[in-house]
């Protein structure tokens, strides 16, 4: 652990974890769906671009695994339900074509943008957590949503 997170209370300390590992599961969810759609799109130009999201997410997985284990914690292993839900709606998005599986990934990263903005906007990370969603998480999203649109509107 570094010195801030030690000097949290318990009680801050440990609501920081549970809204990285929230986090967590939202960037697992990330990775469960980009794989789904780096399936239907196969050969596409667009695969690099979708692969280079899916990577950030990973990374961003392991970032927040970092985090939580320095503040003492266990990171989810899971997406929980959210990743059960995201993955049941890029199934369904993906058969109806790339139009609809892009918009339905944009959707995904328009909530993750989002729900890392409602932690930023609240007071349970600590300074690192803050740090950290501010100057690496949610600049990915926001990139990810201006590539997202951006391949949507080569595909209209």
């Amino acid at each position: 652990m570094n010195a801030t997170t030690q000097t949290l209370p318990l009680q801050e300390m440990e609501q920081c974890i549970d809204a990285c590992n929230s986090m967590l599961r939202g960037e697992r969810s990330a990775v469960e769906t980009y794989d789904l759609a780096l399936e239907k799109f196969g050969g596409d130009p667009q695969l690099d671009q979708l692969r280079r999201i899916r990577d950030d997410h990973a990374r961003s997985v392991s970032d927040l695994s970092q985090c939580v284990l320095r503040m003492g914690g266990l990171p989810d292993e899971s997406s929980g339900a959210w990743g059960t839900f995201a993955n049941l709606v890029q199934k369904a998005a993906n058969l109806f074509g790339e139009e609809s599986a892009v918009e339905s990934l944009l959707q995904g990263e328009k909530k993750g943008e989002h729900d890392y903005q409602n932690y930023l906007s609240g007071d349970k990370l600590s300074p690192d957590a803050e740090r950290m969603f501010r100057a690496v998480l949610l600049p990915r999203v926001v990139n990810h949503i201006a590539t997202l649109e951006r391949i949507e509107e080569m595909i209209d």
